[in-house]
């Protein structure tokens, strides 16, 4: 596999300063590698590819498989310091949706479908470094399926990039989608949620669909809060739904 590590580093480097692209043949998870430093007080932005994850980390704990060429795992590191978090993993998935490909939609709060079925996953985690204040390290973790791969065992039948895009590979999507993220999260980090809430509409796979959250409560989905938070009509009201609440799945058409 040959990755665009000089061309990504000449895109980022002039919107962050010390910017670094890493290749590692194997790791147990770029999040964790990235969570690592930063607790070490490494807090320096960096992109983190793994070729193999042997413990790759989903949302909720759930693994994330990949093999080498089959699939593009990555993190992104840096410091941020954004008025307000809310809304960063829609934000990203809206940077990540739009460079893909048009048919791509966005299954709240952080996934990345094709006609209901799963192209990737975003998990986004912080840490904390040096003095106490705003600045926290975020680590943006990115996986995508490259190549068709097995639905047994998964509770999303999965998609793959090369259904839209045949000659893509790993380092053509990663180039694809790397600078629109960097560009993307820095403008979070002035401006918030508000600038991506249209973005995230337009691609929303769950709007106006009936959905189960996780706490058996059955509703409607319309769209997301100003804060990002998922709006459901229930039984007893409209209900503001936080990612870090529960999960959601619609029902089946």
């Amino acid at each position: 596999m040959r990755w665009p590590a000089e061309a990504l580093w000449e895109a980022v480097e002039p919107l962050l300063p010390g910017f670094t692209v890493e290749i590692l043949p194997e790791v147990d998870s770029s999040n964790s590698e990235l969570m690592r430093r930063a607790r070490a007080g490494q807090p320096d932005p960096v992109l983190l590819v793994a070729e193999r994850q042997t413990a790759g980390r989903g949302r909720l704990g759930r693994s994330w498989q990949s093999a080498p060429g089959d699939s593009l795992t990555f993190s992104l590191g840096l410091p941020l310091a954004p008025v307000d978090w809310s809304g960063l993993s829609l934000a990203v998935g809206a940077s990540l949706a739009e460079s893909l490909h048009p048919s791509v939609r966005l299954k709240w709060p952080n996934d990345l479908w094709v006609a209901d079925r799963k192209l990737g996953g975003i998990l986004i985690e912080t840490a904390s470094f040096g003095e106490a204040g705003g600045t926290r390290q975020a680590v943006i973790g990115v996986g995508i399926n490259i190549a068709p791969r097995a639905a047994e065992g998964l509770s999303t039948p999965p998609a793959a990039v090369r259904e839209l895009l045949p000659r893509a590979d790993a380092g053509s999507v990663l180039e694809q989608v790397v600078p629109a993220l960097v560009r993307d999260v820095l403008g979070f980090a002035q401006a918030g949620f508000a600038p991506f809430h249209a973005r995230f509409d337009a691609r929303d796979a769950l709007r106006d669909r009936e959905v189960t959250l996780s706490d058996g409560t059955a509703g409607t989905a319309h769209g997301v809060g100003e804060d990002g938070s998922l709006l459901v009509h229930t039984a007893a009201g409209l209900r503001a739904v936080g990612s870090s609440e529960v999960s959601v799945r619609p029902a089946s058409r």
